[in-house]
C-alpha cells in the first residue's frame, strides 16, 4: 500500500481544515469567556472597594471588599476567582487607586497590608470549597448551606484576621490585643452577615455560572 493510501485512511485524515477552524474559535472563545467573567468580578471587587467607612480609632475601614472575595472565589471557582481579586492588587502595588481610591505599595504594604494579601487565597480556598460543594449541578440541600457557609466563615474571614492582625500590630506597633481590636472585633458581625448573604447568592447562582463557564470551555 502506497503512503498516500495509508495517510487517507489514518485517524488523523479526518481532521479536516474545517473542524481545526472549530476548534481554534471554541478555544478562542473559552479564553474570551473567562477573560470576561475574571475582568467583571475583579472590577466588583474594586467597586465594592469604594464602599468605606473609617472608623476613626483604626486605620481598618468598613468596606464590601471581603463580600467580593467572597463571591469572586464562590461563583468563578478556585481559579478563576483567585485570578480576578490578585490581578486588582497586583495593579494596586503597581500603582493604580484601585483599592478604596488608593494604591501603591504604601497601600500594599501599609496597615491594612496583611489583609489585601490574604484577598487573592481568601478566594482561592472559598472557590476550592464551592467547587467540591457545588459541582453536580443539583439543587443545594441544608447541609449544602451549611457546609458552604462554614467554609466561607474559616477561609474569607478567619483566613483575613489570621493574616492581617498581626501585620496590623506590626505596622501600627500595637499588642496583639491592641490589634484585635482595631482589626478584628468591630468587623466580626458585619464580615458574618456578609457571609450569610455570600452564601445565599453563591447557593443561588452557581449551578448556572458553571454551566456557562463549561460551555464556554468546551466540556
Amino acid at each position: 500500500m502506497r503512503e498516500s493510501e495509508t495517510a487517507k485512511h489514518s485517524p488523523l485524515a479526518t481532521e479536516t481544515p474545517n473542524s481545526v477552524q472549530i476548534v481554534r474559535q471554541q478555544t478562542s472563545s473559552a479564553w474570551i469567556g473567562k477573560t470576561v467573567f475574571t475582568a467583571l468580578f475583579a472590577a466588583l471587587f474594586i467597586a465594592f472597594s469604594y464602599v468605606s467607612v473609617p472608623l476613626g480609632f483604626t486605620a481598618v475601614p468598613i468596606t464590601l471588599q471581603t463580600l467580593a472575595v467572597m463571591l469572586a472565589g464562590g461563583l468563578l471557582g478556585a481559579r478563576l476567582g483567585f485570578s480576578s481579586i490578585a490581578l486588582v492588587v497586583v495593579l494596586a502595588a503597581a500603582g493604580l487607586p484601585l483599592l478604596h481610591g488608593q494604591g501603591g505599595l504604601a497601600t500594599v504594604f501599609g496597615p491594612t497590608g496583611g489583609f489585601i494579601w490574604m484577598f487573592p487565597f481568601e478566594a482561592l480556598f472559598v472557590g476550592m470549597a464551592a467547587d467540591r460543594l457545588l459541582r453536580s449541578g443539583a439543587k443545594p440541600t441544608a447541609r449544602t448551606y451549611a457546609l458552604l457557609f462554614a467554609a466561607i466563615v474559616v477561609f474569607g474571614i478567619l483566613l483575613a484576621y489570621v493574616g492581617g492582625v498581626p501585620w496590623l500590630a506590626y505596622k501600627a506597633h500595637l499588642t496583639l490585643h491592641g490589634a484585635l481590636i482595631g482589626g478584628c472585633y468591630p468587623f466580626i458581625a458585619g464580615d458574618l452577615l456578609k457571609g450569610v448573604a455570600a452564601t445565599i447568592v453563591i447557593a443561588a447562582l452557581r449551578p448556572t455560572l458553571s454551566g456557562t463557564l463549561r460551555r464556554l470551555s468546551g466540556r
